[in-house]
């Protein structure tokens, strides 16, 4: 519900703060008094085109904020603003604000956070219904027809949302195997090769490191083995250092006793005759470790060399053909067991595509329905608003299969015929201005409690009523208040009469600078409002008679 609007700087209006209450709230006022301006305030902070001429002459910007009761937690605007990421504390009043620069730039804020205008025209659209003499959004779009139906009749789409959604999928799935399976049949003998030479060669994972890591180590061994040879006759040969310092060492001991100063010597040679041993089992255990045989280093060659051969023909890294391989398995696999598999997901798109139908089909029949329980109610409301004349229907209709959607089958389209004979046409193609706004409000009286907008503005939907049609119109907008907040710029008394509160829209001048202003009236100041609007512009006691007996009535 709409709490609270603050004007500043639009046209003539300089500060305008208005509050709102539930139920029915009229707005009256002498024509050009500036009801327009307010409701353009109020469309500007609901996403309306941003015009620089709304900003007030010699003012660098104009401003609008809409406050809003907090929306429920499964309220449409909630889900729109979690999608847009826009933080909303729970208990918070929905806040709305709009600027326009008098060079022509805007911005737009939704609780204090920045916004596009596209996401305010999607919140207005669940917040506020506007309907006026030239409307073309709400009830006149053909689009929204079909979800107020099913709000109406209480018609349940989710189950047909949920087998269209089955059968889309299954049917995927088919147009995907079709296209896999002529694809590849188109390689059947190319695949046949490439499976069978890689099932041959079998690589392996990780191959690739192993086998060139086992070559390096033989391709150097295969260099240090003469180095090696060499340094092993140097030390074990019979001319080797190891036999010549075992040979010292022999005869050093032989004399070593005659000569105490020799055993330090003797003791040297022998720690060095242990570390040439040493030295030798090591070089033995390099040597053996560094062997190679000629016959298997070519081997790992030859399986390396095919190896990454084979990768760059398939175009693939050398761990990757394993993988190739089965990926290549599969789709032979596939057209072999092909035409059995493409059976099986006929059959289920089949059995899905049924499902739907029947679904569908059920939803029709609901639909079918709840549209004759409109007709009637629309029909009842119509003789009061001087439209008897008139008939309703609200038509739906059976869709092409291409047009089949997770909403059903069914196109649905509110459609009327003014005069007795004449054909049926839709709402907006054939009704006049003033029984336009009559329609759309029989029609929203009929809605009452199914969806919508919590708000809904009328914009002189009396104009050109009187009397007894007027007020029809006032009650049933009261009738109407009583499920949604309802605001209605009139001229009849007999519209503002029944207001729960009234507010009066009026222009004044210094003669220098003229302002637009609204003022809520108290009770004696409403029958005033009411008697000027019965007799014009000198107020007579029969008015204010007349005025009286409306309020009470």
């Amino acid at each position: 519900m709409l709490t609270s609007l603050a004007i500043r700087n639009v046209v003539l209006i300089e500060a305008l703060d208005l509050e709102f209450g539930a139920g029915l709230s009229v707005l009256t006022g002498e024509t050009g008094a500036g009801k327009s301006i307010l409701l353009d305030s109020l469309g500007l902070a609901l996403g309306a085109r941003a015009d620089s001429g709304l900003v007030r002459n010699g003012e660098a910007q104009a401003s609008v904020v809409a406050t809003f009761e907090p929306p429920a937690a499964d309220h449409r605007v909630a889900q729109l603003l979690a999608d847009n990421g826009i933080d909303m504390e729970p208990g918070e009043p929905l806040l709305i604000r709009r600027l326009v620069k008098a060079d022509g730039g805007s911005r737009a804020f939704v609780n204090d956070q920045p916004c596009s205008a596209a996401l305010l025209r999607d919140l207005g659209g669940s917040l506020v219904e506007i309907h006026g003499q030239h409307d073309d959004r709400g009830l006149l779009n053909p689009r929204g027809h079909r979800a107020l139906l099913d709000s109406y009749g209480r018609c349940d789409a989710g189950v047909v949302a949920s087998v269209h959604a089955a059968w889309r999928s299954a049917a995927q799935t088919l147009a995907q195997a079709r296209e896999t399976m002529e694809n590849a049949a188109r390689d059947r003998d190319y695949l046949s090769h490439a499976v069978d030479e890689l099932t041959k060669f079998a690589p392996e994972p990780g191959e690739e490191a192993t086998l060139a890591q086992e070559r390096a180590t033989m391709q150097k061994g295969a260099r240090l083995t003469d180095d090696l040879t060499a340094v092993g006759e140097c030390l074990t040969g019979s001319d080797g250092g190891l036999a010549q310092l075992r040979q010292a060492a022999r005869r050093l001991d032989r004399i070593a006793g005659e000569e105490p100063l020799l055993n330090a010597v003797l003791e040297a040679l022998d720690r060095a005759v242990v570390e040439a041993g040493e030295a030798e089992d090591r070089l033995a255990e390099a040597a053996e470790a560094l062997s190679f045989d000629p016959a298997r280093l070519d081997a790992i060659e030859t399986r390396l060399f095919d190896l990454r051969g084979l990768a760059r023909k398939h175009q693939v890294q050398p761990d990757d053909l394993s993988a190739l391989r089965d990926e290549m398995a599969a789709k032979l696999a596939a057209i072999e067991g092909g035409e059995g598999h493409i059976a099986t997901l006929e059959k289920d798109v089949a059995q899905k595509a049924q499902a739907y139908r029947a679904a569908a089909q059920a939803l029709s029949a609901q639909r079918q329905q709840a549209a004759g329980r409109l007709d009637a109610a629309v029909a009842g409301e119509l003789a009061p608003l001087k439209l008897g004349a008139a008939r309703f229907r609200t038509v739906v209709a059976p869709l092409d299969e291409g047009q089949w959607s997770p909403q059903g089958m069914d196109r649905v389209e509110f459609e009327i015929s003014t005069n007795p004979g004449a054909s049926f046409a839709p709402l907006a193609k054939i009704a006049s201005g003033g029984e336009l706004s009559r329609f759309i409000l029989a029609l929203k009286v009929a809605l009452a409690e199914r969806g919508g907008a919590d708000t809904l503005i009328f914009d002189e939907i009396d104009r050109g009523v009187g009397g007894a049609v007027a007020d029809a119109i006032g009650e049933r907008l009261a009738r109407l208040a009583q499920s949604n907040q309802i605001l209605v710029v009139t001229h009849s008394p007999q519209v503002a009469a029944r207001g729960a509160g009234h507010m009066l829209i009026a222009k004044s001048s210094d003669g220098t600078v003229t302002r637009t202003g609204v003022h809520a009236l108290s009770d004696a100041e409403r029958r005033e409002e009411i008697a000027r609007m019965l007799s014009g512009a000198e107020i007579t006691a029969e008015a204010r008679a007349q005025a009286e007996r409306l309020l009470e009535t």
